[in-house]
């Protein structure tokens, strides 16, 4: 396998899978939600082994070190080792604000189930 030293930016978030498509990585390059080393990434900006990048993909920060360079969109396995995930930890439905569910079948809500509805949507934690 050829070693290269740099690739297009946008061309790297696809091969290493955190993009679906070269056009959504080139799409979150000019809305601006990709930075490289602390600059504003622009799609064709060149990516070299060691560079930080920063990307909002779907509700997700993910902050990643470029480990290795590809140009080629490469297996999942392979994708893992081209970079160093940095990102925060995914917070879970259930693990955040508490979410009040009701039975199927259980009739309309009573004025003691509206109440405690309330306090769950004002309680800021």
């Amino acid at each position: 396998m050829n070693a290269i030293d740099t690739a297009r930016l946008d061309v790297w978030l696809w091969a290493v899978r955190l993009t679906p498509t070269r056009s959504t990585a080139t799409e979150l390059c000019r809305a601006g939600r990709v930075t490289m080393n602390g600059n504003t990434g622009k799609a064709a900006s060149p990516v070299k082994v060691g560079d930080r990048i920063e990307a909002r993909i779907a509700d997700r920060v993910r902050i990643v070190e470029v480990a290795k360079v590809v140009n080629k969109r490469v297996g999942a396995p392979i994708a893992a080792e081209c970079l160093i995930d940095h990102s925060p930890p995914v917070i879970r439905p259930e693990e955040g604000a508490p979410v009040f569910r009701r039975d199927r079948g259980a009739g309309r809500p009573t004025k003691r189930d509206r109440r405690q509805l309330d306090r769950l949507r004002s309680d800021p934690h």
